[in-house]
């Protein structure tokens, strides 16, 4: 009785809720009532779209840019272009928790289908995937269409002369199934789409360093076999409001790929942006506001960790870029966008790929001696930037009694402060590699995922290393992205370490070294002891009964002068200490070669 009551409350507070919104049910798509006034927009790039009369138009195309298809749907359609166009293949990637494939398109002229035949055509490759978030779709609806349009449809088939492009168009596929008109509440069409994280809640989107999600698992794998020479991965933003339909980021020189960095900024954003422009679109740069939620009072650009796709790019030296569409903009504006993006990308790879291809290289070459693992804003003054904002206004709520930002739809140009999070805020010096003992094997496999070489020791090894003790160790309140993160105060040692055999030696002189000493260094915000991996150091487990602890404390102050001036001197200065007669116990037992020695020892060495 009382579960019925429940429900049938909750029913007429959502039946409550579609008549104050304007709604009469909720298939009849998002409402739009609360968001900002639109911008309108006419741009060239409609021109992209198909007659209704073609046999190969999209579903998005069909609906007017209303609905986005189902996973289904799109498979479907995705596997008759390919039966039907040589120049494309299919391949499965893995499979999500809840059984679905995750897909990606081959476009090859050659019809190169794996990872061996693509590379030996000498083309550069593109990769694109889509619906990371997967209630951020564009890209998948934008892809369908420019796959159509390089095969069947024959309007762009000389792309494929020069490039070969591959396509995942659901990133998230289990996501992308939790489909809803209630998805995301500041985002203008499709009507319905997916959910922002996986089946396990998972955000992929900080996942690229810890690597838990099967689906994460099964893109980093592509990117090792296929290696792709540039990758772009399509979001929307959740932000404010703007001009800009279409921004973009990736790390810059000051970062862990600077030759790529500037291929990417004297090269590849001219490219977009003069393409984008020609279409009718507003490039901008993927920007945030310093204070959360106004542009107008100054803007920021991060530089991010390696659990994101650019910045995880830009740590194992493939240039990727992150892509945020304007959320407020209307869906269709958004797709064509996107379209013309990827044929931007495609042409200056197909004009500029050998260029990027030595850049890569000679990142991949690079071996920097101090690794910045943080990053902030240097205390210089801010530059000026000339924002196509959108005229704000600042109200006041009579429901929390503070004030709010709301925007009128009133485009305007204003110069704002902007900053950059590009200097070093902590650096490790470069080890000639890590050591792992064979026992941590989640860590030792993910690893191997990643791609990062790795030599197995056949024997029992004892070595002069450098290893962490870890101080002031202190797990998170609440848990993140799966996992009850960690944080401490690693104090470096040196010691001869035995370790066993079957353990793995990591050397840092490899193209993914950089990425290594990231996952590897406990300072690192990224790294496999910060997201919990090694939780197990933490714990004490060895104890000393009262009986023999109290005589054995005595001999001790009795026989060592300078332990006792110690003990009596951490006794005025710890009050916790001075008023427990078991702490005091405790203090002396951890100066006794009974205590555990290996006590909050990281078991990752630095080979010296």
């Amino acid at each position: 009785m009382h579960r019925f009551r429940i429900v049938w409350q909750s029913r007429k507070f959502h039946c409550l809720f579609i008549l104050l919104m304007g709604l009469s049910s909720p298939l009849t798509g998002q409402n739009q009532q609360h968001l900002p006034p639109e911008l309108k927009w006419r741009g060239k790039s409609e021109a992209l779209i198909a007659t209704k009369n073609d046999p190969w138009i999209t579903p998005v195309e069909h609906s007017n840019f209303d609905r986005t298809p189902r996973y289904e749907e799109t498979m479907q359609w995705l596997h008759k272009l390919a039966a039907a166009a040589p120049e494309l293949e299919m391949v499965a990637l893995g499979k999500s928790p809840e059984g679905r494939d995750l897909w990606m398109v081959i476009a090859s002229q050659q019809q190169a289908f794996t990872p061996a035949a693509l590379r030996a055509t000498g083309k550069p490759i593109f990769l694109a995937q889509a619906g990371i978030h997967a209630g951020e779709i564009d890209g998948k609806d934008a892809g369908m269409m420019l796959l159509r349009d390089l095969t069947v449809r024959s309007k762009k088939r000389d792309l494929l002369e020069k490039v070969n492009f591959l396509f995942i168009p659901i990133f998230n596929v289990d996501g992308h199934e939790r489909f809803s008109a209630y998805t995301r509440v500041n985002q203008r069409g499709p009507q319905e789409a997916g959910f922002r994280t996986t089946a396990r809640n998972l955000n992929l989107n900080r996942d690229y360093a810890k690597m838990d999600a099967p689906e994460m698992q099964a893109v980093i794998r592509a990117l090792t076999e296929w290696n792709p020479d540039l990758y772009f991965d399509l979001h929307v933003t959740d932000g404010s409001d703007y001009q800009y339909d279409i921004t973009y980021g990736y790390p810059g020189k000051h970062a862990y790929s600077p030759t790529i960095s500037v291929w990417m900024d004297e090269v590849m954003s001219p490219a977009l942006e003069r393409d984008l422009k020609a279409a009718g679109h507003i490039p901008g740069p993927l920007i945030f506001p310093v204070n959360g939620r106004d542009y107008q009072q100054g803007l920021i650009r991060f530089t991010a960790g390696p659990r994101f796709s650019d910045a995880y790019g830009n740590a194992r030296h493939l240039p990727a870029v992150l892509i945020e569409n304007h959320s407020l903009k209307p869906y269709k504006q958004r797709v064509l966008g996107t379209y013309v993006l990827l044929e931007a990308a495609l042409r200056v790879l197909a004009q500029e790929g050998m260029k990027l291809r030595a850049a890569i290289a000679e990142d991949r070459n690079r071996r920097l001696q101090e690794v910045p693992l943080t990053w902030r804003v240097p205390q210089r003054p801010p530059e000026m930037m000339a924002l196509r904002s959108v005229e704000a206004r600042v109200l006041s709520s009579p429901v929390t009694n503070s004030d709010y930002v709301q925007w009128t739809g009133k485009p305007e140009t204003i110069q704002v402060p902007l900053v950059w999070m590009n200097e070093a805020a902590s650096s490790v010096r470069r080890p000639k590699a890590y050591w792992i003992p064979p026992v941590w094997t989640e860590v030792i496999d993910r690893l191997a995922k990643h791609g990062i070489q790795m030599e197995r020791s056949s024997e029992p090894r004892e070595l002069e290393v450098e290893m962490y003790r870890i101080h002031d160790a202190k797990l998170a309140d609440q848990p993140f992205e799966g996992h009850v993160t960690v944080a401490g105060n690693p104090v470096l040692e040196r010691r001869r370490q035995k370790f066993p055999a079957g353990s793995m030696r990591i050397s840092t002189d490899q193209p993914l070294g950089t990425l290594a000493v990231l996952l590897l260094e406990p300072n690192s915000p990224d790294s496999f002891f910060q997201w919990g991996f090694f939780l197990e150091i933490l714990t004490p487990t060895e104890y000393v009964e009262e009986y023999v602890m109290q005589p054995m404390a005595e001999r001790m102050l009795a026989a060592e002068a300078r332990l006792k001036t110690e003990f009596e001197q951490r006794i005025q200065s710890d009050s916790t200490l001075a008023k427990s007669p078991q702490e005091k116990l405790q203090w002396l037992y951890q100066r006794t070669p009974y205590f555990d020695e290996q006590w909050r020892l990281y078991p990752v060495a630095r080979e010296l």
